[in-house]
C-alpha cells in the first residue's frame, strides 16, 4: 500500500521560455505527521522538479496552519528551502460544515435569518430538484450569467462539461468512491432555473464547488433552499463533511475579495478552517524573486494587448 503519492504537473507560464512551472495541486498526500516521510518526500519533489527543468514548484496540501502538525510542517518546509507563494492557485482557507449532526443541528447552528429564509423560499414555490446531463448546457448558461454580474473568468464550456459528465457518472456506478451532482432551485411559473450548485464528493466529503444564480425571484431566496437541500443531498451519500471550498485569507479584513461569500457561508454555520497555503521551492532562488516580481506586470500587458 503506498504511504505517499502526489501528482506534479508542468506548465509554461509563457511559450519560448527554457523552464517550466510544477505544481502539485492539494498535495502531496501522506501523513503529515511522520516527520521522517514528510522530509522523504518533499526531497522528492525537489528531484522531480529538478528533472523536469522547474523554475518552480508549488504545493497546497490541506494542512490545518493552526494545528501543530502545520506549525510543524511549516518549519520543515522552511528549513528545506520552501517559502510561502506570492500566489495562490487555490483558496488558501476553507470552511466547512459537519454534517454527522443531526439535520434538527444543523438548522438550529444556522442564523435565524437563514432558517427564516430556507422557510421563506419553500413557501413562495420554490423547489430544488436533481438534475442531470441533459440539463448542464442550461447550467453553463446560468454559470455564464454569474460571472457576468459578479466580474469572475471562467473556462469554455467544455471544460465544465468534462469534469460535470465525469463525476455524474461516476455518481451512477455504486461501487465509484466519487461522485457528483447537479441541484436546481426552480419555480413553477419560471421556464429556466432560478440557481443551481454542482456538487463534488469524494469518501466522506462533499464540496460546494460550481455556483449559479440569475437575477430573477433573488426575493424568493432560491440560493438558500439550494445550499440546505445540497447540504442534506451530502448528508444522504454518507458524508460526514460539507467542504464551503473558499474563505478569506483573513478573516477579519473587511477588504478581503470573499468577505461577502464568507457572510452567506458563515450564516449556514460554517466553521473558518485555516491551511497553510502554497508554498514554493526553486533551485533558483534568485530568479524565483524575479519571477514573482515580473509575472503581474507581464499579465497585464497580454491583457491590454488583447
Amino acid at each position: 500500500k503506498p504511504a505517499a503519492a502526489f501528482q506534479f504537473l508542468t506548465r509554461q507560464p509563457f511559450p519560448g521560455l527554457p523552464f517550466s512551472i510544477g505544481y502539485i495541486p492539494k498535495g502531496p498526500l501522506l501523513n503529515w505527521d511522520d516527520e521522517a516521510l514528510a522530509d522523504r518526500m518533499l526531497a522528492a519533489i525537489e528531484r522531480t522538479a529538478l528533472e523536469q527543468r522547474c523554475l518552480l514548484v508549488k504545493i497546497d496540501p490541506n494542512v490545518l496552519e493552526d494545528a501543530p502538525t502545520g506549525r510543524r510542517l511549516q518549519a520543515l518546509l522552511r528549513a528545506r528551502g520552501w517559502q510561502p507563494s506570492p500566489e495562490q492557485i487555490q483558496f488558501k482557507n476553507t470552511a466547512y460544515s459537519d454534517l454527522t449532526a443531526s439535520e434538527e443541528e444543523l438548522l438550529a447552528g444556522m442564523k435565524s435569518k437563514w432558517r427564516y429564509n430556507i422557510r421563506l423560499a419553500e413557501r413562495r414555490g420554490v423547489c430544488v430538484r436533481e438534475g442531470g446531463v441533459n440539463d448542464l448546457p442550461g447550467f453553463y448558461r446560468l454559470y455564464q450569467e454569474t460571472s457576468t454580474r459578479d466580474g469572475f473568468l471562467i473556462r469554455p464550456e467544455s471544460y465544465y462539461l468534462t469534469v460535470w459528465r465525469t463525476f455524474l457518472a461516476a455518481q451512477e456506478d455504486g461501487e465509484a468512491p466519487a461522485g457528483g451532482a447537479l441541484l436546481l432551485a426552480e419555480h413553477p411559473e419560471e421556464a429556466e432555473p432560478l440557481a443551481g450548485v454542482f456538487l463534488l464528493r469524494y469518501g466522506n466529503r462533499a464540496w460546494y464547488f460550481y455556483g449559479a444564480s440569475s437575477e430573477r425571484r433573488r426575493r424568493d431566496m432560491p440560493n438558500a433552499l439550494l445550499q440546505w437541500e445540497a447540504m442534506r443531498w451530502a448528508k444522504r451519500q454518507g458524508c460526514t463533511v460539507y467542504d464551503w471550498w473558499g474563505a478569506p485569507t483573513d478573516p477579519d479584513d473587511p477588504e478581503d475579495a470573499l468577505q461577502g461569500v464568507w457572510r452567506f457561508k458563515q450564516g449556514f454555520g460554517a466553521i473558518f478552517q485555516p491551511h497553510i497555503g502554497a508554498w514554493d521551492w526553486s533551485p533558483h532562488p534568485v530568479l524565483w524573486q524575479t519571477y514573482h516580481r515580473l509575472i503581474p506586470w507581464v499579465r497585464a500587458a497580454l491583457a491590454v494587448g488583447r
